[in-house]
């Protein structure tokens, strides 16, 4: 296990001290964390039990449930591409694939040089404009395969 340098020791203590009075804070404090750093690795979820006094199986529990925790940091950009049912019927798994494909990644992964990370998303409420995809929060309308390309070029090109 990493050991966490003391800066990060100290906001996480903060963050915890935050919710004190709250009779059931773990996922506030959780999404504070998240927030903050992007991922929530075992070290801090231990850190998170020894400050708290939940079992670090109960806050791991909560981390490995939620898809919005991740285990591991994220990419600059996140890519999440809806596979909600009307997003699905229109072709997103065609989207997802070519996605994986142009970036050389499997959901769930970060590309090599940290840029982007790809999701599968489960219905982001967007379903008149299926198939959906999400980068950052921007919501890219009835996206098809021939759209992949010039969508991760657009990012790419930001960061030239």
């Amino acid at each position: 296990m990493n050991k966490l340098q003391p800066q990060a020791v100290k906001l996480i203590k903060e963050i915890v001290d935050r919710y004190k009075d709250e009779p059931t804070a773990t996922m506030m404090i959780l999404e504070d964390i998240q927030s903050e750093y992007g991922y929530i690795p075992l070290e801090v979820q231990v850190l998170v039990s020894d400050l708290t006094g939940v079992p670090v199986s109960e806050i791991y529990g909560v981390v490995t449930f939620y898809s919005f925790f991740s285990m591991t940091p994220k990419g600059k950009y996140v890519i999440g591409v809806c596979l909600g049912t009307a997003c699905y019927v229109k072709g997103s798994q065609l989207i997802l694939d070519k996605f994986s494909e142009l970036l050389n990644i499997k959901p769930g992964q970060t590309t090599e040089d940290g840029l982007f990370t790809l999701d599968v998303l489960r219905c982001i409420g967007a379903c008149a404009i299926a198939p959906a995809v999400s980068i950052n929060g921007k919501v890219y309308p009835k996206v098809k395969v021939d759209n992949v390309k010039n969508i991760i070029a657009e990012y790419r090109t930001k960061e030239a």
